[in-house]
């Protein structure tokens, strides 16, 4: 078990600090602060994609009860999640962290509402939020306590974990709503007086 925990381990934390870095990049309010966390957060999901797919890659190729094989079967939940997390995540972040990069010249300037915006899009930060929370059964499983020994706490282990999921969706949803509403150009005025119509 050990051995399982100490393979597990690392991959469930590497997830879980790129899910907490993600969740703050919409409340920095400067641009060279924005694009050192998005730097952060892309070597962080970078690792953890990598860490996934050797832990998954290493139990395929080995047979047997070994603890590469035990820390990969924990870690097939997390293997949809991650995939999205590649697909989706990684290319958003790089682009963020480019788009910040813009603004290098000036470090000190405000971070803008459309690229605050960017990093509060759900894409950026939910699949890395829940490929870490889809790591936390096999580390709990690794350590001792098997939650699908008991039936009785499977059904509520799952209902939670669903409504965490959706939780966590809707905040981003809301949070990007909301900067995306600000990064949008006022409607110009008229300049012309308002009086009676010359025909």
């Amino acid at each position: 078990m050990e051995s399982q925990l100490t393979i597990l381990f690392p991959v469930a934390a590497v997830w879980l600090a790129a899910g907490v870095v993600a969740d703050g990049l919409p409340r920095l309010r400067n641009t060279r602060m924005l694009r050192r966390r998005t730097g952060w957060l892309l070597v962080s999901a970078l690792t953890g994609v990598a860490l996934t797919a050797a832990v998954l890659g290493g139990g395929l190729l080995s047979a047997g009860t070994t603890p590469v094989d035990r820390a990969a079967a924990g870690l097939t939940l997390a293997a949809v999640p991650a995939l999205v997390a590649t697909v989706c995540s990684v290319r958003r972040i790089r682009r963020l962290w480019a788009g910040a990069g813009a603004f290098a010249s000036a470090p000190a300037t405000p971070a803008p509402h459309g690229l605050r915006a960017a990093a509060a899009h759900p894409l950026v930060g939910l699949p890395l939020q829940v490929t870490a929370l889809a790591t936390l059964p096999a580390l709990i499983a690794a350590a001792g306590a098997d939650l699908g020994a008991d039936p009785g706490v499977t059904g509520p282990a799952i209902t939670v974990g669903a409504l965490a999921v959706v939780a966590i969706g809707v905040r981003h949803a809301l949070r990007h709503n909301r900067l995306a509403e600000r990064a949008q150009p006022t409607a110009a005025r008229s300049t012309r007086a308002a009086g009676a119509l010359h025909v």
